[in-house]
């Protein structure tokens, strides 16, 4: 059997399958069609790079995320040991500095011996060897088109994501706001900038009725609630935002030793603090718009916008139908998916999925055996989600507790209850033999 493989995408999940096929000695040849093409949300020529949030979320126990995150580590995955190196101080997050982050991971698969890049847009999944496609959420009109008469069962579908803006530091007016994390955890890394009921009530208003951008096809039952535009968020009620990312509870301003009725939080978005994230605020108003009413927020009134909020189309696979527990295609297993095509959700769950696909695809090259990860463990309930074919109306999804078997038993506090999992799916991976 041949051991070369060819992996089409640089992102974070073809990144992170080429390290895993690469690690356990397979040679791989990595298409990336950038720079030469680029995608509408993306602005530089690096691999891996994150074009919604510096936040890799959630790195406790108590969230399933911070479950997952820590399964990649023990699975030596490429991407954490990059945002490790590059994260910056977030309260209980991962976040990074995106271009350290991502230079790292360019430099990484560069420098490889085993691994091969080559620039250029793929339009065709190649008739011989092993393939994996991690050609991300934005995949090429002409790869995309090809894919679906290869697979007239894969019924594609899609979604709408957005990003959010990013303001100068120096331009947050630190008189109106205050640094603190939600109830005192961890580090005060955020930057929250409060809002009185007045306040929040006029800039509500306004935010219902600002011009939005136009994008084709675009329908509010088409976003994605992970990533759903901060007006669409404002248009179902009026105390909506103030239990979502404007929520102020565990954030007493200093100066009056209350909660807030509203507080924007900004996040940082590189090492040297210069740059941060309107948290929560993806957004696809009209970039005039988007400046008239963010700085109508006291602590942003002088904001100077170094990127506005972008508005782009996400495109995936029926999976559940098409791939099976290991991500490949149930008709063609020698071609696999990995990454926000398939269906999951998030930056993390697409490194998981091209750790997993990568991880199997090697042992199945060097005649051992698969490794079953089972749903207690996160990296197992992910892919039995995505290639569950019970599964009505199939959406993207976080990775979550919900999707893992119960305890079996009481634990008392959903907290506890949740470390509990964590610590049930840690044991059972640390009994897998997965090299």
């Amino acid at each position: 059997m041949s051991q070369q493989v060819t992996v089409i995408g640089a992102g974070l999940a073809g990144c992170e399958a080429a390290w895993q096929l690469a690690r356990r000695g397979i040679s791989v040849t990595l298409y990336e069609m950038k720079p030469k093409k680029k995608t509408p949300a993306h602005h530089t020529d690096l691999f891996g790079e994150l074009v919604c949030s510096n936040s890799l979320r959630s790195d406790q126990l108590e969230n399933a995320v911070g479950l997952l995150k820590e399964e990649l580590r023990r699975l030596d995955s490429l991407i954490l040991r990059c945002a490790d190196e590059y994260r910056v101080a977030a309260g209980g997050a991962l976040a990074v500095d995106r271009l350290g982050f991502a230079r790292s991971i360019t430099d990484v698969i560069r420098s490889h011996p085993l691994i091969t890049v080559v620039e250029g847009e793929v339009t065709e999944l190649p008739e011989e060897g092993e393939v994996i496609v991690a050609s991300g959420p934005l995949t090429s009109d002409t790869l995309a088109e090809a894919i679906a008469h290869r697979y007239p069962e894969s019924g594609y579908l899609h979604f709408y994501d957005a990003a959010a803006p990013l303001v100068t530091f120096e331009s947050v007016d630190m008189e109106s706001a205050y640094f603190a994390s939600r109830y005192d955890k961890g580090t005060p890394d955020y930057i929250n900038c409060p809002m009185t009921q007045e306040e929040y009530l006029a800039f509500w208003k306004e935010l219902c009725t600002a011009k939005e951008a136009n994008v084709h096809g675009f329908e509010d039952k088409n976003v994605f609630e992970g990533c759903m535009p901060v007006e669409v968020m404002a248009r179902r009620g009026e105390q909506t935002l103030c239990y979502g990312p404007l929520k102020p509870r565990g954030l007493r301003d200093p100066k009056t030793g209350k909660e807030p009725f509203a507080v924007v939080q900004l996040r940082r978005d590189n090492s040297d603090g210069t740059i941060y994230n309107l948290v929560g605020f993806q957004t696809h108003l009209t970039w005039p718009e988007q400046k008239r009413v963010f700085t109508m927020i006291p602590a942003l009134k002088n904001a100077e916008f170094v990127r506005y909020g972008v508005m782009h189309r996400n495109t995936y696979l029926d999976s559940p139908r098409m791939l099976d527990r290991y991500y490949r295609v149930k008709a063609e297993p020698r071609i696999m998916f990995a990454g926000q095509i398939t269906g999951v959700e998030g930056y993390v769950e697409s490194t998981a999925s091209g750790c997993l696909a990568g991880l199997e695809l090697a042992r199945r090259l060097l005649g051992k055996p698969a490794v079953d990860f089972p749903p207690e463990t996160a990296i197992g309930a992910l892919a039995l989600y995505v290639s569950n074919g019970s599964v009505a109306n199939f959406q993207p999804m976080n990775v979550n507790f919900g999707i893992m078997p119960p305890l079996g038993y009481r634990v008392k506090g959903k907290r506890n209850k949740n470390a509990e999992l964590s610590q049930r799916g840690l044991g059972i991976l640390a009994a897998l033999d997965v090299e």
